[in-house]
């Protein structure tokens, strides 16, 4: 590797390895070195005689981000996936995993120890949350400050690689989930090279990253690098971008369209798909328009919307952005529209919120869930369904996203109902910092809303505990446990039909419809059935604890029972079959 580094506005900058050699200045304010380095050097560079820091393009941080670089050869891996024709996340079974709780070890070796787990189930792709280097040892990782680097105690860049290509050996594509609208508060020093970062714009997390104002073009070159490298030396199939809200771009061309196309055009180079899949909170179907009529041209993105219709109706929960959610009328609105706020007056936010998705579109382009990292470890105890709803309950719920008309996304240890919590834990080693953290966190849960949900006791685990990411570990004993195991069974079967069950495999949102008895629920959790009319097929949930006679609309043809969670008897004549559910259950008919 020659070194090489970005640094617009300094007078001089050093190569510091063992020895100090200065780099020469080229008329784009890129420095270069007039020797390489070989694999496994450290390195790091010093701006106008300051102090040596990483390389902002570090492939590898062994010592941590404060640390050297260290020159990582991508070439070395003997990659086995040749025959590896790729997966598109539109469509596909998401699971989400945190590499650092998934398994006892917290790495990725031990992860892809466990990849024949989630063949087994039926997932397409594996989302890993983020990787970038970060200060500390454990934490969610959207705090990285190193992008090009993979977190060490993970693995390292090494450990990456084997991870994809053994997912790729058992059928399963690899997501990383990457941070690009901000970097973490420590080990973050971007700004001693040039300006990655403006002024101009804020986000929640300060300054905002500079796509817009001067020296943008290479700002805007570092991140599309970044992303076309994880596809191309690492061979990953999507990546799931952070909070792309945050991404302030006033230019003529947006970053995510240009990204967008430099990765379309990488994908035909290699002859497979190559997703990218948003997390927007804009409720804007923009992120999926066509680059060529001024859309950012994303492959999927999430529909949180989704998510709190679903998790509002079954818990009951009203608090926060709940508000206005918890009914059967807005559940069939998010299974229709994927948005439930399409320039509506959105309560939480106290002003009208998104733009409507137009009907055309497919909605396997939508990323839904009953969990995820934020759903479970934003909550003030990392509390998951799974400790508040019976299993019948959670397999209801389950229906109701995984054979919905969008693509579904799983968080570890839902497909067993997990018991273990997934708390928001921290490591960061600078006292002040892990004081501020830990003080924000009480404060933020010190509301009404959370006494109203937990009561009066609650108390909120210290972040930077390292209890509380111990706490948030994976108990790979509860599968084989009787009532998990049934919960993993049902996941597995309501995947499978997916498959052999065409109306469910189909993102036709016009051929989705709902009805419900009640129709209106209580301030509480809804106390009745709803049938959930896909095409031919019927997903029947019945979320009282009584016995229910639920009438089904019939699908002009005999319906059978595919799948149920208890013994059901139907009853078919003529316009309607009746399905006699034992109490509370989930019927799927066909």
């Amino acid at each position: 590797m020659i070194p090489r580094v970005w640094a617009p506005a300094a007078r001089e900058v050093a190569l510091v390895t063992t020895t100090r050699t200065p780099l020469r200045a080229r008329t784009d304010g890129w420095w270069v070195a007039d020797r390489e380095l070989a694999h496994g050097t450290d390195y790091a560079f010093s701006v106008d005689d300051g102090p040596a820091r990483p390389d902002p393009r570090s492939p590898w941080q062994p010592a941590g981000v404060h640390g050297p670089s260290r020159v990582f050869d991508v070439g070395r891996h003997p990659w086995t996936d040749g025959g590896w024709r790729g997966v598109d996340a539109a469509g596909a079974v998401t699971y989400e995993l945190h590499v650092g709780t998934f398994t006892p070890d917290g790495t990725l070796d031990a992860a892809a120890g466990r990849l024949d787990h989630l063949a087994d189930l039926g997932v397409d792709l594996v989302e890993l949350m983020p990787l970038a280097a970060f200060d500390g040892r454990h934490g969610w990782g959207y705090d990285g400050v190193d992008l090009y680097a993979v977190h060490e105690p993970y693995g390292g860049p090494q450990a990456l690689q084997r991870f994809v290509d053994a997912a790729h050996g058992l059928g399963l594509g690899v997501c990383l989930d990457v941070v690009y609208n901000h970097l973490g508060p420590s080990g973050n020093y971007l700004r001693d090279f040039g300006p990655y970062f403006t002024d101009t714009h804020t986000t929640p997390w300060g300054d905002a990253v500079n796509l817009d104002g001067p020296g943008a073009d290479e700002v805007r070159r570092f991140l599309c690098d970044n992303a076309l490298r994880w596809f191309s030396d690492f061979h990953l199939d999507a990546l799931r971008l952070d909070a792309v809200h945050a991404l302030v771009d006033t230019s003529p061309r947006h970053l995510l369209a240009q990204l967008s196309d430099e990765v379309a055009a990488l994908a035909r180079d290699l002859g497979r798909p190559l997703s990218l899949v948003a997390e927007s909170d804009l409720n804007d179907p923009t992120s999926l328009v066509p680059t060529a009529q001024g859309g950012w041209a994303m492959t999927a993105q999430w529909a949180d919307d989704v998510h709190h219709a679903v998790h509002a109706l079954v818990t009951g929960e009203r608090q926060g952005y709940y508000v206005d959610f918890g009914s059967p009328q807005v559940l069939r609105h998010a299974l229709r529209r994927a948005f439930v706020h399409e320039g509506q007056l959105s309560t939480f936010r106290g002003t009208p919120w998104g733009r409507p998705v137009p009907d055309a579109l497919d909605g396997h382009r939508f990323v839904v869930a009953a969990t995820n990292h934020d759903q479970v470890g934003n909550r003030a105890l990392g509390d998951r369904p799974s400790a508040r709803l019976r299993p019948a309950v959670l397999a209801g719920e389950a229906a109701l996203v995984v054979l919905a008309p969008f693509s579904p996304m799983l968080f570890m240890g839902e497909e067993w109902g997990a018991a273990t919590p997934f708390q928001y834990f921290t490591d960061h080693t600078d006292p002040a910092l892990a004081a501020a953290v830990r003080d924000g966190r009480r404060a933020e849960f010190a509301d009404h809303g959370t006494r109203q949900l937990y009561g009066e006791a609650v108390q909120v685990p210290d972040p930077q505990d390292p209890g509380t990411f111990v706490a948030s570990r994976l108990d790979w004993s509860e599968p084989a446990q009787p009532a998990h195991a049934r919960l993993l069974g049902w996941y597995r079967t309501l995947i499978a039909l997916r498959r052999v069950v065409p109306d469910l495999a189909r993102g036709d949102r016009a051929a989705c419809d709902l009805v419900a008895e009640p129709e209106v629920g209580s301030a509480g959790p809804f106390d009745g059935w709803l049938v959930v009319l896909r095409g031919q097929a019927r997903v029947v949930v019945n979320l009282a604890d009584a016995p229910a006679r639920v009438l089904v609309p019939a699908a002009g043809r005999p319906l059978r029972v595919v799948a149920s969670w208890d013994p059901v008897t139907l009853d078919q004549d003529g316009a309607e079959v009746c399905v006699v559910m034992p109490g509370t259950g989930v019927t799927i008919l066909a």
